[in-house]
């Protein structure tokens, strides 16, 4: 059941608010007595104002993606009403008002039942002024704007609602058995590990049956090479936004409390992705750690303890930051500090898995010799990949790496990719047999030949291991094959698939004025949705339209900050560029278009800004990079992109309109929405 407790309102309004309460106490096992109270004053309200109000009521119906659960729903007169409660509150906090859109909206993209009905947020505080309105407009999507009500009227808004946007009936009991298909974002996922949640849980049904088909077949792999006493690596290969991540998450999750021997590490050469996940964590223990404090003073104060006695009871108990990121890092570290402590630490790692994210951004033996005589250290000569064969080479016996590689996400010319892996493995010693996926795109390759890079290597084709789906735009799942075609100029099958997506409710948008581009990302958001402008690192020339990619974006900030604050991605003061978002994704995000990348009756030119003049990209590699670069920021959004292409300026040499016009005639052929000026 997704509730603690449903019924239809008839019987809810006949019940005995005793033995409901004890049905949402004995189902939520923990509940504190300030969530008891709060039962009584809801169960309370409820049966005040629904009578006369039919459909069925559920209580504490679950949220799986977010981990929470909502007060209540109320699916009546073909509309769904998602209730919050904020007891004793006497304002309508807007972190209380999001927190009911969020769930809403989360019903809304993942729950089959609500995808086509009408969703009413519902805040009720209870000691709060009453709201009466004469009319309760929608917002968008078959959904409505938040409605805030005091103790009393929530009766006559369900009425009102019901009378002003009459719905289809929906059947109560078989939408509260239809599916739920989230996807979550790869913060959330972390959050998910940590908290020993089954990732599977909370990620939607096409991208949960990759995830666990590819899950199974790792853990086959690695159970295979400790009977047999061998050393494997395995390669999971998918397309942006595919789940490669969270594969590599809910293995590491799964074997988090293996006995010693068999844990697994997961490592990521992604320093920003890494920052990232490694704060979220320590800031979900901060806050366990808070709530714990202020339980224990209630139970103390319920106990008639003295304030000297509650004091001395919780003194040294707050965590502070550097514990919690203390606590929360072994299960998240950046790859460098696993490569340096190999090569400072002559001993086998202790663990015997190793789980690489990123491994596509796997330095190469010329940026290790680099890395090593900045730190005064010996070069080696040696790449990341070697080296970390080598270490795990020490074990005796078996040992497991599993890469995680993105294909056509090489974007730092000091990154090997793929080719480099089969390079270093050829020249070890170990005897290591390679499980790879039974197809690799050419993004794979990096424009190589497969045979090649096979050669000399023992190798297993493997279903299961490559993911073809992308589970991160839920809406749709052709976004990498829509940015793949524009950037292959393959125009006819671009077409085909933004067509699809624009009615899969996937808007692309394109605009030559960035405050346009900016309203739209704000007017597309809603609850906490994060959007922000992401541009390629050397898209020197968007400075007059107030993009700095000179001012590097700090990720954690850009990534879990609240709006108020000036450097997260909601305020669009700062662009996040490849090397930021690469791994992480936003819900909403305008992707600014800068010269470095332009089109020319040739085809794409390549460009970088020295000085004073663009300069043309020769080399093949570095054209490769910045293709990339554009590939990683045009598959970071969820819901939907904006795509800013600058007019140009006839009285700049460095900004003439003719290295943006046929850029932006080029998208605008492709199908992309264009927005007129405000």
């Amino acid at each position: 059941m997704r509730a603690h407790y449903s019924a239809d309102v008839e019987d809810f309004l006949h019940d005995d608010p005793d033995r409901i309460l004890g049905v949402l106490t004995k189902a939520a096992r923990d509940a504190g007595g300030d969530q008891i109270d709060a039962w009584i004053k809801e169960i309370d309200v409820l049966q005040k104002e629904l009578r006369g109000v039919g459909g069925r009521l559920f209580l504490e119906f679950v949220i799986p993606r977010m981990g929470k659960r909502a007060d209540a729903v109320l699916v009546h007169a073909g509309t769904v009403f998602v209730i919050e409660f904020k007891v004793g509150s006497r304002k309508y906090d807007k972190s209380a008002v999001e927190q009911c859109v969020d769930y809403a909206l989360d019903l809304k993209n993942f729950h089959e039942g609500s995808y086509d009905a009408p969703i009413v947020p519902v805040l009720v505080a209870t000691s709060a002024g009453e709201r009466a309105r004469s009319s309760y407009p929608k917002d968008r999507d078959g959904s409505f704007f938040p409605v805030k009500i005091g103790r009393r009227g929530l009766g006559s808004a369900i009425a009102g609602i019901a009378k002003e946007h009459p719905a289809e009936a929906i059947d109560p009991i078989r939408w509260e058995r239809s599916a739920y298909n989230p996807t979550p974002t790869i913060v959330e996922a972390a959050r998910a590990m940590y908290a020993r949640q089954n990732i599977k849980e909370i990620t939607r049904s096409e991208g949960g049956d990759n995830l666990k088909n590819t899950t199974n077949t790792v853990e086959d792999i690695i159970e295979r090479s400790k009977k047999l006493g061998k050393k494997s690596i395995c390669f999971v290969t998918g397309v942006p936004g595919a789940g490669k991540t969270l594969a590599g998450l809910n293995l590491a999750g799964k074997r988090r409390d293996r006995k010693e021997g068999e844990k697994a590490i997961y490592v990521s050469g992604n320093g920003p992705l890494v920052k990232v996940l490694q704060e979220a964590l320590a800031r979900d223990e901060i806050k366990s750690n808070r709530l714990k404090i202020e339980n224990l003073k209630k139970r103390l104060k319920d106990e008639k303890a003295d304030a000297k006695t509650i004091k001395e009871k919780i003194k040294g108990k707050k965590m502070r930051k550097i514990d919690a990121v203390r606590k929360t890092k072994p299960l998240i570290q950046a790859l460098r500090n696993f490569v340096h402590e190999s090569l400072a630490n002559p001993a086998a790692p202790a663990e015997r898995i190793v789980i690489f994210d990123e491994a596509q951004r796997a330095w190469t033996a010329r940026a290790m010799n680099k890395a090593l005589k900045k730190l005064n250290l010996e070069p080696h000569d040696k790449s990341q990949a070697t080296i970390l064969l080598d270490a795990m080479n020490r074990h005796g016996d078996w040992a497991v790496v599993v890469c995680l590689v993105g294909g056509g996400q090489e974007i730092n010319h000091d990154e090997g990719g793929l080719p480099e892996w089969f390079k270093s493995l050829r020249c070890s010693r170990a005897g290591w047999e390679a499980y790879v996926p039974d197809m690799l795109d050419k993004e794979h390759l990096q424009g190589g030949s497969l045979d090649e890079m096979l050669r000399g290597t023992k190798f297993v084709r493997k279903p299961n291991l490559h993911l073809a789906t992308s589970v991160r735009s839920f809406r749709t799942g052709r976004v990498s094959e829509f940015v793949g075609a524009l950037l292959d100029l393959e125009e006819q099958k671009a077409r085909a698939a933004l067509a699809e997506m624009t009615e899969k409710k996937y808007p692309v948008a394109l605009t030559r004025d960035f405050g346009r581009a900016k309203e739209w990302l704000r007017s597309k958001a809603q609850g906490t949705q994060r959007f922000g402008v992401v541009a390629a690192a050397k898209s020197y020339r968007l400075m007059p339209h107030g993009i700095y990619v000179q001012v590097a974006a700090d990720a954690v900030s850009w990534f879990l900050n609240t709006p108020e604050d000036p450097r997260s991605a909601y305020s669009c003061e700062y662009a996040a560029t490849e090397f930021e978002v690469q791994g992480l994704e936003l819900d909403w995000a305008c992707v600014a278009w800068d010269a470095d990348l332009r089109l020319t009756k040739d085809g794409w030119s390549h460009h970088e800004f020295r000085g004073s003049a663009w300069t043309r990209v020769r080399k093949e590699d570095k054209q490769g990079y910045l293709k990339n670069a554009y590939r990683v920021l045009l598959t970071r959004a969820r819901q939907g992109m904006v795509v800013f292409v600058p007019e140009g300026d006839p009285g700049d040499p460095t900004r003439k309109r003719e290295f943006y016009d046929r850029t932006y005639r080029y998208l605008k052929g492709l199908g992309l929405e264009e927005l007129q000026p405000a």
